[in-house]
């Protein structure tokens, strides 16, 4: 939508949370996630599929896993194609969470060869951020728990291609009434920039820390700094969701 990363980044610069150097977008780093993908197809670690998403729907077993279809080649060659890593070969991977501990997952068994590169051209988160978090010197990341299990399909990218392996710390999800996250696909409301201050003093509640009562509703700079110091992700172990109101 027309003005939705500006107001994306103000709402970050009024909660407090800035960035260092200049910001990336995906939409101009077709160079890197391209040369990175070349790198696969030359090797043979990656190849072209025709299969829509209907269709490798249709084709996976009941777990949704993709059965390779494509791997000697593609089915159609007058349609686009999308591109897939070869997943065949690896053992089990595993992905260290800080706080919910070893995560191992067979990923041609569970997911198969899954895609780098959309039929429309469009690039794959998995493919992306593995490169965005190299190319930016990232240490840690810090993410839902819905992308848990994405973590090592991430692992296996990062293997392959010789990329530096971030710490992972996956945070509770804030989930509705019925268990479904809050998300804009859902039609929840947007944080409100406004209140800042507000917002702040509840999500470190629900991470279940316990700011001091006379710390709600203080400017944003001395609640960081309170929760910098407090900082503590084993109090959500084992947690991961907490219902919003």
């Amino acid at each position: 939508m027309p003005g939705a990363t500006e107001d994306i980044l103000r709402t970050l610069e009024a909660h407090g949370l800035d960035w260092d150097g200049p910001v990336l977008f995906q939409s101009s780093r077709d160079a890197a996630y391209q040369a990175r993908l070349d790198v696969l197809l030359a090797r043979g670690q990656a190849y072209a599929c025709s299969c829509t998403r209907g269709e490798a729907a249709s084709a996976s077993d009941r777990d949704g896993r993709y059965p390779g279809t494509c791997r000697s080649g593609p089915q159609r060659r007058d349609v686009p194609h999308a591109i897939r890593l070869r997943t065949q070969g690896y053992p089990p991977i595993p992905a260290e969470d800080r706080v919910h501990g070893p995560y191992w997952q067979d990923v041609d068994a569970i997911v198969g060869d899954f895609v780098l590169k959309r039929r429309d051209g469009f690039w794959s988160y998995q493919l992306a951020v593995v490169v965005d978090d190299a190319e930016q010197g990232i240490t840690d990341v810090v993410r839902g728990m819905d992308l848990f299990d994405n973590s090592p399909r991430q692992r296996l990218l990062q293997g392959i291609l010789g990329l530096p392996m971030p710490t992972l710390l996956h945070l509770p999800l804030l989930v509705e009434e019925d268990g479904g996250k809050l998300s804009k696909s859902r039609r929840a409301l947007p944080v409100e920039a406004a209140l800042a201050p507000a917002n702040l003093s509840r999500v470190l509640t629900f991470l279940l820390h316990t700011p001091p009562p006379e710390l709600a509703g203080a400017p944003v700079a001395e609640q960081l700094a309170w929760a910098v110091a407090n900082w503590n992700p084993e109090s959500f172990h084992g947690v991961r969701q907490v219902f919003a109101d």
